[in-house]
């Protein structure tokens, strides 16, 4: 059996730190080249720096390590980019369509482009948003994933190119700090906790958004790569559904580790972009096509990431 030799984009980012380890367990140190705009420190393993904008590079990193698949995470998040539009626009459309070009003029068999459900606008139904609802977005990153989708379906229509892709939720894992996303509050929120030190929380109270935890995330997303082709019937991308909660939630869900532990609940435009956001997933579609499944709530979930940033803060 041939090995796969998989391309990571944006390997330094929340999600590809943690899914660049599980890759490499699954495949091989070897088989694994992590790629970012800088190296991190002590990183173990093949690391390449690349800027997805230069499509030269990318092509030439495809061909030298004989690349089969590409999993492109390189972007810029929602938060950060309300604050620069034009710049979110132009990198996480054109490193995208740069994926697809060198993908297609080489030995690339499977892509992976990362959705979110910040592609959903106010219109959208806000409890069980289903699969096939109108796309509306009303953040720029929104914009630029619906874009990406579209691309998505275009180039299997076109090219038979297999991309895969999830709208993820709001990930919470322990593994890095909060990087720009919206629902970043709930990884900020776990570190003040360990801290015992108050939260300002820039979202309000009851603003309840889908979320997941990384475990959860990362083998959705390697299951959805191994699923056999014929199971991949949604090709824009999938709705995906951990657990939903708001932060009054989240801190009764702590208060059970850490009674005396307070939120300020400063809402900012943070809360706003929130507010165009569903509320729960429907992902019937991806239970049903490739047997999705999550496995961890909100209070497995906070049990664990205590647990983890507990441990960290004492090496």
């Amino acid at each position: 059996m041939k090995h796969e030799s998989i391309l990571i984009t944006g390997a330094n980012g929340q999600l590809g730190s943690v899914l660049v380890t599980e890759l490499q367990k699954k495949h091989g140190m070897n088989h694994v080249i992590a790629s970012d705009v800088r190296i991190k420190e002590d990183y173990e393993g093949i690391f390449e720096t690349l800027d997805v904008t230069n499509i030269k590079r990318l092509k030439y990193l495809i061909e030298a390590y004989q690349i089969t698949q590409v999993y492109h995470l390189a972007a810029i998040l929602s938060a950060n980019g309300e604050s620069s539009p034009l710049r979110t626009w132009d990198i996480n459309t054109k490193t995208f369509f740069n994926v697809l070009e060198a993908s297609l003029s080489s030995n690339v068999r499977k892509v992976f482009f990362p959705s979110s459900i910040a592609v959903f606008g106010t219109n959208a139904p806000k409890n069980k948003t289903p699969q096939n609802y109108v796309l509306n977005p009303s953040t720029v990153y929104g914009i630029s994933k619906v874009s990406g989708e579209n691309w998505v379906q275009y180039y299997y229509e076109k090219h038979n190119l297999d991309i895969r892709s999830l709208r993820y939720p709001g990930i919470i894992g322990h593994q890095s700090l909060p990087g720009g996303g919206t629902t970043d509050y709930a990884i900020d929120v776990f570190h003040k906790a360990v801290q015992q030190v108050d939260f300002d929380c820039f979202l309000s109270k009851n603003r309840t958004l889908p979320m997941i935890y990384m475990d959860d995330a990362i083998r959705a997303t390697i299951e959805l790569m191994d699923a056999p082709k014929e199971n991949i019937k949604i090709r824009t991308s999938y709705n995906l559904s951990g657990m939903s909660f708001s932060p009054v939630e989240l801190q009764n869900s702590i208060h059970k580790i850490y009674p005396e532990f307070k939120i300020n609940y400063k809402p900012d435009f943070r809360d706003k972009i929130a507010s165009s956001w569903p509320s729960s997933i429907d992902d019937s579609c991806a239970r049903n096509d490739w047997n999705w499944k999550p496995l961890f709530d909100i209070n497995q979930t906070t049990k664990l990431m205590i647990q983890n940033l507990k441990e960290t803060t004492l090496q």
